[in-house]
C-alpha cells in the first residue's frame, strides 16, 4: 500500500502544480508565468517527487509510464491495474482540490487546462497533429525514462533528466494540445470541465498509453542487443 500511496500523493501534486499554475498563474496580470513556466512547473512536479518518493514507488504518476515501464519489463503485471487506479484518484483529488481555490474569487473554471484538439486547441490544431504530437512526445518521454533508469546509467540523475524531459516536451506541444502525455491528468482535467473535454479525452488515454507501451518495446530490444 505504501507505494500506491506514494504514486496517489506524487500524481496529486503533478496535477496540482502542473494544472495549477496553468489555471492561476499563466497569464495572472503582470506577473503572469507564460508557457515557459508552466512548462518548469511540470517538469519540476516530476523533479522533486522522483527524488522524495521514487524510492518507494518509482515515481510514475502515470499510467502510461506504468505501463510502459511494465512493456520494459520493470514492474510485474500485478502492480499495473492499483498504479493506474492511484494516479487517477491522485488527478482526481488535485484537480478537485484546484477547483475549490480556482473558484474562490468568484471566478469559472474556464478551461481548466484541459486537453483538447480542434477548437479546443490552443493552437487550432486539428486531430492529427494532436494524435502525432501526444505519440511522438510520450515514446520519447518513456525513452528517455527506461533509459535514465537503466542499471548502466550514471546513478542519481534520473529524476534531473526525466523532469526535464517533460519541461522540455511541455514547451513543445502545449500550442497543439496543452500538453498531456498522462492519462491522469487529461482525465482528471476533462472531468470538471465536461461536454467537450469529455467527449475528446480518448486521444489522451489512447494515444499515450499506445506509445508508452511501443517505447517498453523498443528498450527490450536495447536491452537484448547490449
Amino acid at each position: 500500500m505504501k507505494k500506491y500511496l506514494a504514486e496517489f500523493i506524487g500524481t496529486f501534486w503533478l496535477v496540482l502544480g502542473g494544472c495549477g499554475s496553468a489555471v492561476l498563474a499563466a497569464s495572472f496580470p503582470n506577473v503572469g508565468i507564460g508557457l515557459v513556466g508552466v512548462s518548469l512547473a511540470f517538469g519540476l512536479t516530476v523533479l522533486t517527487i522522483a527524488y522524495s518518493m521514487g524510492h518507494i514507488s518509482g515515481a510514475h504518476l502515470n499510467p502510461a509510464v506504468t505501463i510502459g515501464l511494465w512493456m520494459g519489463g520493470r514492474i510485474g503485471a500485478k502492480d499495473v491495474l492499483p498504479y493506474i487506479i492511484s494516479q487517477v484518484a491522485g488527478g482526481l483529488a488535485a484537480a478537485t482540490v484546484l477547483y475549490f481555490i480556482v473558484t474562490g474569487n468568484g471566478s469559472s473554471i474556464g478551461d481548466f487546462a484541459a486537453n483538447g484538439y480542434g477548437d479546443h486547441s490552443p493552437g487550432q490544431y486539428n486531430m492529427t497533429a494532436a494524435i502525432l504530437t501526444e505519440f511522438v512526445m510520450t515514446f520519447m518521454f518513456l525513452l528517455i525514462i527506461l533509459g535514465a533508469t537503466d542499471s548502466k546509467a550514471p546513478a542519481g540523475f534520473a529524476g534531473i533528466a526525466i523532469g526535464l524531459a517533460l519541461t522540455l516536451i511541455h514547451l513543445i506541444s502545449i500550442p497543439v494540445t496543452n500538453t498531456s502525455v498522462n492519462p491522469a491528468r487529461s482525465i482528471s482535467q476533462a472531468v470538471f470541465v465536461g461536454g467537450w473535454a469529455l467527449s475528446q479525452v480518448w486521444l489522451f488515454i489512447v494515444v499515450p498509453i499506445v506509445a508508452a507501451a511501443l517505447a517498453g518495446l523498443v528498450h527490450r530490444y536495447f536491452k537484448s542487443a547490449s
